[in-house]
């Protein structure tokens, strides 16, 4: 163990916990970034990669384009790209009731800044030609969304934590954090200990274990969403796309290769990670994805995996001060969070560092009274 406490230890190095980890070493702190995989490669290595306001929760949407903003400038501030690129995101309604649910969300999210409009079929078509010609109702459109390459994401964060002093511990479980005075002990497997004045929590699905640490009963859900991903293929569309009814996400990469996705769920669990595919659900997926691409008829799927995704008991994100305990904080279950990532990270890096910030944390000890 040191014999001098880092300033913080970081437990979790996801695209949050890494973010946040790399602003307080850029302001000055001496930090400690532990995972018991690699950076990027837990929850944050096997989602979708999707940038989008359509899917982000209206509430979020002023966190979800700053963090797409900064996702797309990611050589200014990471020193490398994450493969993030622009691109408009279309809202699908095919029936009267998604339509109605079309409008009431589009509006909910013009509310807070989002530049949604509501399109017809012809419009939306001449944005997104691979379309369907008949049975389309209306869109949503968003000039601001798009995708980043999830597994790149690691390389280029790496790189910058180790430029900015950050000490990254890989491999490197974590069963527990003690009290040793105002230090924390962070316990790591075999024996190791690593010593702070601070910690943060960016456990993901993993939080409600790590809260327990300090004997908070915050739950929160696991969700175990199904991703397929397909051979290369011709350029089939050009956009970012989802239904209203929240059952699908699509985009092609410029390799060819189509990524579907909406949060069909799988088998698993935050123990084992995901474990099994569920047929049906697969089906399902492709077959609605087919319907709003007909021409992905001609591709094959390669691969079908299985990304975790956290979400708090009142689908709100915790960011900001564990309750009761002194110098310890939490970041995690933001929904379409990839998307709000390194502008959440940098947040609550400045608050620790006792900087004025432009929007407000999200207080977890709201959800204690939900637990009670």
């Amino acid at each position: 163990m040191s014999a001098e406490p880092y300033d913080v230890a970081v437990i979790g190095a996801g695209v949050m916990g890494a973010t946040t980890a790399l602003h307080l070493a850029r302001g000055g702190m001496r930090v400690a970034l532990v995972d018991r995989g690699s950076i990027c490669r837990e929850a944050s290595g096997v989602n979708a990669g999707t940038l989008t306001l359509h899917m982000t929760r209206a509430a979020l949407i002023p966190y979800a384009m700053q963090g797409r903003a900064l996702w797309l400038e990611a050589e200014r501030w990471l020193g490398r790209s994450a493969g993030a690129t622009a691109a408009p995101g279309l809202c699908l309604a095919f029936t009267p009731e998604e339509e109605a649910l079309l409008h009431v969300r589009a509006e909910a999210r013009r509310a807070q800044g989002a530049p949604i409009e509501i399109v017809g079929p012809a419009r939306a078509r001449e944005i997104e030609p691979g379309l369907p010609t008949t049975g389309l109702r209306a869109a949503a459109y968003c000039p601001l969304d798009g995708h980043v390459t999830a597994y790149l994401t690691g390389l280029a964060y790496r790189k910058a934590l180790i430029e900015a002093g950050v000490a990254v511990r890989e491999s490197w479980p974590v069963s527990g954090v003690d009290r040793d005075g105002d230090d924390f002990v962070v316990r790591g497997a075999n024996g190791a200990r690593l010593r702070a004045r601070r910690v943060v929590l960016a456990g993901g699905v993993w939080l409600q274990r790590m809260l327990a640490w300090f004997g908070l009963p915050i739950v929160v859900k696991c969700l175990i969403n199904q991703l397929v991903v397909t051979e290369p293929m011709r350029p089939v569309m050009c956009s970012v796309l989802s239904i209203a009814n929240g059952l699908l996400s699509l985009k092609q990469f410029a390799n060819g290769s189509v990524l579907i996705g909406g949060g069909w769920q799988g088998l698993g669990d935050p123990d084992r990670g995901g474990v099994e595919a569920v047929p049906q659900n697969l089906i399902g997926n492709v077959r609605l994805a087919r319907h709003v691409i007909p021409a992905l008829a001609e591709g094959r799927i390669v691969r079908i995996w299985l990304g975790l995704e956290s979400e708090t008991s009142d689908a709100m994100p915790m960011i900001g001060a564990i309750p009761g305990v002194a110098n310890a904080y939490v970041i995690g279950c933001v929904h379409s969070g990839y998307t709000s990532g390194p502008f959440i990270g940098k947040l609550l890096a400045d608050h620790i560092l006792g900087r004025e910030l432009p929007m407000p944390l999200f207080d977890p000890a709201r959800l204690l009274l939900t637990a009670a």
